[in-house]
């Protein structure tokens, strides 16, 4: 299909939305977005799979993530937009990819929305036992619902005290790993390399699912791009953030998991029962490391259901603006699209409910379908910033103001990496079902979409 030479609305989503966000909001979400449940949650099942060889499997997902975040940061620089990466695949691609990619993303966003309020209820109920997991789960969703229909700038103030206590938290068990390590921390002897003896304790088949454990923990991200769109600068928050993805991966993914699996056996229960964090903090001998790290987890927790519910919303507007969508999710009061909150927040609560009527079908279906959702919106990303590139040297050369680094090929190795990611998900039986479930959900998406194209075509 030819590249389209509509001007979509990706330059005038934020006419409507308030620009609220200061500097200093973007660069937290940039900073703390990074940090999500996933690594202090999902990371003890691929250390347990991987052993030490987790710290290359999360090397290596993390220079994918940073070539996809470079190449969205080159677009989102040059058209800054509510609608991310699915206002640039509309205007690099067609509006089927914009609608395809971007109703995939909002229902993962709002699926995550679910699954982290359960999550967050659960440590509250184990500290209260007495009290229903539900009700925390709606009170949750009220509060951050209740959030997000304020100003942006509420929203951006939430999440600027969420990251800086999750960016402080890691930032002091890397100095606690780091003193250990090096046998200077009072009380802890430093157990050297014993625990890095067998680098490939399970073979190459762990590391593929410690790799693919890896892959997802990333998710997160693309939301300071979406966010950029509100901010006071938008070409500048998102080159910065995306100037420094690199570093913040390295140090807090790469760095905690090479300090993890140096503190403790990579086959101790401990690392998948309690968590990879907490078993570190207790062989340091920190007293109560269960509860504080718990304390941790619930903060990325919330910290996740407000970006998600702030992420789908925004999402949910811009494709509408561009007429993918129904128009009363567009309306938009006092800068805020208020119905696209609500949406979503109902979106979210529902798959709550879902986990508790019909956990072993319509809820299990419901997860296998948004579990490979993230690789197919990088592929959209990747396709999208090849074309674009062309087109902006070609036309506006002074908005590329962030540029991949050596177009075209690396944006051709990610697309081969995000290819061999599919593949192992294709060997593995526990991930081969979300592949194939995420696929099915892809295809109709598109096939609703280019349907949509044609009778706007025709019309």
């Amino acid at each position: 299909m030819p590249l389209t030479t509509v001007e979509t609305p990706a330059d005038s989503d934020g006419v409507s939305l308030s620009h609220g966000l200061k500097q200093r909001h973007l660069s937290m979400i940039a900073l703390g977005g990074v940090i999500g449940a996933g690594l202090f949650v999902g990371s003890g099942a691929g250390i347990a799979a991987a052993g030490p060889s987790i710290v290359i499997a999360y090397a290596l997902s993390g220079l994918l993530v940073m070539l996809v975040m470079r190449m969205l940061g080159e677009m989102s620089a040059a058209y800054p937009s509510s609608g991310s990466f699915s206002s640039h695949a509309e205007r690099a691609i067609g509006p089927w990819a914009g609608f395809t990619a971007g109703w995939a993303f909002w229902v993962l966003l709002c699926t995550a929305v679910g699954l982290e309020g359960i999550g967050a209820a659960q440590i509250v109920h184990s500290w209260l036992p007495g009290t229903p997991e539900w009700a925390w789960v709606a009170l949750f969703m009220v509060v951050f619902c209740g959030t997000n229909l304020a100003a942006v700038k509420n929203f951006g103030e939430f999440e600027f005290w969420f990251a800086a206590l999750k960016v402080g938290a890691i930032t002091l068990f890397l100095v606690l790993g780091v003193l250990a390590l090096a046998g200077v921390l009072p009380g802890t002897d430093s157990p050297g390399g014993s625990n890095l003896t067998e680098l490939l304790p399970n073979g190459g088949e762990g590391l593929v699912i410690g790799l693919l454990a890896s892959v997802f923990a990333y998710g997160g991200l693309e939301t300071v791009t979406i966010a950029a769109a509100e901010s006071q600068d938008p070409v500048r928050g998102v080159a910065r953030a995306v100037r420094t993805a690199m570093w913040r991966i390295a140090v807090f993914y790469v760095g905690s998991m090479a300090v993890i699996v140096a503190l403790v056996p990579w086959d101790s229960p401990q690392v998948v029962e309690d968590g990879p964090y907490v078993a570190a903090l207790d062989r340091l001998g920190i007293p109560g490391a269960g509860q504080l790290m718990n304390v941790v987890v619930l903060v990325a927790l919330l910290s996740a259901m407000n970006a998600n519910i702030y992420g789908a919303s925004r999402i949910g507007y811009s494709l509408v603006e561009r007429g993918q969508g129904p128009k009363w999710l567009g309306r938009v009061s006092g800068g805020v699209p208020r119905v696209a909150v609500l949406a979503s927040s109902v979106f979210g609560f529902l798959c709550v409910l879902l986990s508790y009527w019909r956990p072993d079908d319509v809820f299990a279906w419901l997860l296998n379908m948004i579990g490979a959702v993230i690789l197919v919106v990088w592929i959209f990303i990747a396709v999208s910033q090849l074309r674009l590139r062309r087109r902006l040297e070609r036309e506006t050369p002074e908005k590329l103001t962030v540029r991949m680094w050596a177009f075209p090929w690396l944006t051709w190795v990610a697309l081969a990496g995000m290819a061999a990611v599919f593949v192992l998900m294709a060997r593995e039986p526990d991930t081969r079902v979300q592949l194939y479930s995420t696929g099915a959900m892809t295809l109709a998406l598109a096939a609703v979409g280019y349907a949509w194209q044609r009778a706007r075509e025709r019309r």
